[in-house]
Parts: C-alpha cells; sequence; structure tokens
C-alpha cells in the first residue's frame, strides 16, 4: 500500500472507529460475543461502503482486516516458512525467515489500530497484561505468544510470536534438514532408548524444543510421560501422556502453580519418564531428585551456551530451591541424575546438533566430560566411549 493510500486507509479506521463507538455501546478494544461481532462488522462494512465514498476499495479492505483481522500480520501468519514476527509498535514489524531476520514492507495503520489487534489476541489467548503487570506470555493460534507494555518497555508496545509446527519434528525430518548426519542421529536415538536422562541445552532459537519434541517420538508407545512446561509447545507421543502446564493469575484471585510444584504432582501419576519444557527455577532440585532415584530417561531444555556452563548452570538453579545444600551434594545430585548434555546451535540461520557429551566422573573441581560427537563443519565425527 503506498504512503498516499496508507494515510488515506489511517484517516479512515480512525474516522469509522470514532464513529462506531459514538453509536453502540460495544467497546471495539474488547472481544465482542460472536453475535455481536457479526453485527459490528456488517455495520463497519456498511459504513465503509456508504458513508467513506472516498476510500477505495482497497482502503476498505485493508480498514476491515485492520479492525477485524491481523492487518499487517496477515500474510505473516499464514507463510509456514516464517517462524518469528516481532512486532515494536505500530511502524516496525521483523520476522525470521530461513534463520534470518527481515524488516516487514508495511506496518499497522496507528497506535490505536496496534492497541485494537493486541486486546483481541489477548482475549483469544486468555492472558492479560496491564499497568500493573505490563507483560504476558500464552499461546496464540500456532504461536508461543509474549507481550511487554510501558514502562517496561521504554517507548511502546513489543509483541513476539514464535511459531511452532503443527506436526512434531521427527528425527527423519531433522536428518533431510542437514541437522546432523544418520550417525549422530543413531546415537541420539540409542540415548533415548536406552532411558539415558539428558538435558538439550543451546542458546535462543537454536531449537531446542524441536530436538526436544523428535526425541519424544522415539519412545515406546506404551511409555507413560508426563511433561511439564509453562507454555504449551510439547507435543505428547502418545495417548498414554499427560502434559501440566504451570498457571500464574495476574489478579490474585488464584494460586500461582510453578513447576516445582507440577513436578511434584507429575511423581504421583505414574511417570515412565518425565519431561520439563525448559528447567528455569527451583524444579531443577525436584528434578534432579527423580532422574536420581529411579525415574530415568527425563529430558529437559536448559538455556546455555555449552556443556559446562550448563551443569554450572544447574548448580545455582539446585542452590535456589536447597540453599541450605552444600555444593559437593548438589554435583553428586546432578552426577546421578543427568548422564548426558546435548548441545544444539543455530550457525548462519541453520539449526545444527553440536556436540553429545558424557558426564564420565565427578572429581574434586568438577565434572568430566567425555564428547561422544561434535560438530565439525559439514560433518559430525565421533569418538565412542
Amino acid at each position: 500500500m503506498s504512503f498516499e493510500n496508507m494515510a488515506t486507509a489511517r484517516a479512515t479506521y480512525d474516522r469509522l472507529l470514532t464513529e462506531l463507538q459514538s453509536e453502540s455501546v460495544i467497546d471495539v478494544t474488547t472481544r465482542p460475543s460472536v453475535r455481536e461481532m457479526a453485527s459490528l462488522r456488517e455495520r463497519a462494512v456498511e459504513l465503509l461502503t456508504k458513508k467513506f465514498s472516498d476510500c477505495t476499495n482497497e482502503c476498505r479492505m485493508r480498514v476491515e482486516q485492520e479492525m477485524f483481522g491481523c492487518g499487517p500480520l496477515e500474510l505473516l501468519i499464514n507463510d509456514p516458512l516464517i517462524t518469528e514476527i516481532l512486532v515494536n509498535g505500530f511502524g516496525s514489524i521483523w520476522f525470521e525467515k530461513s534463520g534470518k531476520l527481515h524488516q516487514h514492507d508495511d506496518k499497522f495503520l496507528s497506535s490505536a489500530s496496534l492497541n485494537n489487534f493486541l486486546h483481541r489476541v489477548m482475549s483469544e489467548a486468555r492472558v492479560q497484561a496491564n499497568l500493573e503487570r505490563p507483560f504476558a506470555d500464552g499461546y496464540w493460534r500456532k504461536f508461543r505468544l509474549h507481550i511487554i507494555l510501558p514502562p517496561l518497555a521504554q517507548s511502546d508496545i513489543h509483541v513476539s510470536l514464535r511459531r511452532h509446527p503443527e506436526n512434531p519434528w521427527t528425527f527423519k525430518a531433522l536428518a533431510e534438514t542437514g541437522w546432523a548426519t544418520e550417525q549422530a542421529l543413531d546415537r541420539l536415538r540409542q540415548l533415548v532408548r536406552e532411558h539415558q536422562s539428558f538435558l538439550i541445552i543451546g542458546g535462543t532459537g537454536s531449537g531446542k524444543t524441536s530436538v526436544l519434541n523428535a526425541c519424544l517420538q522415539e519412545i515406546d508407545p506404551n511409555e507413560r510421560v508426563v511433561t511439564i512446561e509453562d507454555t504449551n509447545e510439547i507435543q505428547l507421543p502418545n495417548t498414554a501422556s499427560v502434559k501440566l502446564l504451570s498457571r500464574q493469575d495476574p489478579s490474585g484471585v488464584l494460586q500461582d502453580v510453578d513447576q516445582a510444584e507440577l513436578l511434584r504432582q507429575a511423581l504421583r501419576m505414574r511417570p515412565d519418564r518425565i519431561v520439563v519444557g525448559e528447567v528455569r527455577g527451583q524444579e531443577a532440585k525436584d528434578l534432579l531428585m527423580a532422574l536420581s532415584t529411579g525415574h530415568r530417561g527425563g529430558l529437559g531444555t536448559l538455556h546455555a551456551e555449552n556443556p559446562r556452563q550448563a551443569l554450572l548452570r544447574l548448580e545455582m538453579l539446585v542452590q535456589m530451591g536447597a540453599p541450605q545444600w552444600s555444593l559437593r551434594a548438589i554435583r553428586h545430585l546432578i552426577f546421578f541424575g543427568i548422564q548426558y548434555v546435548v548441545s544444539v546451535t543455530k550457525i548462519n540461520g541453520a539449526r545444527r546438533l553440536k556436540s553429545i557429551s558424557r558426564v564420565t566422573s565427578l572429581e574434586e573441581n568438577g565434572f568430566c566430560l567425555e564428547p561422544a560427537y561434535e560438530y565439525t563443519g559439514e560433518q559430525v565425527s565421533g569418538h565412542g566411549d
């Protein structure tokens, strides 16, 4: 849309919004009922057609899409190759495609339009962000949703949408994308089938959850997996398995339930395996206690750049849950609970298996790690045990 048409559409949007608010008790910045929305949309189209005759067909379609749809995000949302959408205020939209960020050549018509869209998204996702709690996380359509508002965001609303595939990743799909060689995937498949407990680590956007989902597809169909998450990202491997989601109520009416509590509940649910979407808090202590006392084959992801950093971060997380424990006791707990660390990365926009490391022993100065596989450029090399 040209600059001139964009200006006309913006002016038309503002006039239409004022008109609808003046003649109706329905607040278009909230989510009306299905019947109210149909009536509201019908009236909006009628006004656009009859009252705003200076608006072209292109302008009318854009205003209608901005008020009731996704506006400039429509094309991005419907493109399955776009993995992330970032909105930095109404005038700046970015998206990730093939692992690289690109600036969108479109934008919302105004701050009012972005606010309108944001209210609809929050209502659909059943999350709330306001002055008291200016941030929210949730799941909207096919995306993981994050919202942060001023004053935490310095100048404007920021919305992040990360797409999750409808079909979970498999080892076959990972091989086809060049994520790892068949030899490396066979080794990873072996860890899953032998009930080795391991962490999948990497930076932001490196594909930790995708790899976790692929590993779950290798689990015996008769095994019961209990997954624990803050946001709904893990695909259950079978109908015997159960997903538990933490809860945060910004209004304070309902009691918050964190991952540590869910882990304690999971132990009473006859799990064959316990899977934590992202280990980030005091639940690390409970997870390691479970893994070291009979619940072998557990999996989890952790934000870390390399295996040693991951184990150090794990120590710190356990200390949060058990500050009275000595470092020696914590390290023994980690050693008994975690057998391998699988490191993933993103290189030039492409996701890759970086390494598989075995935790071989615990010495006075820390853990000894032995590389089972390492990424060397085009190939993954094996070192054996």
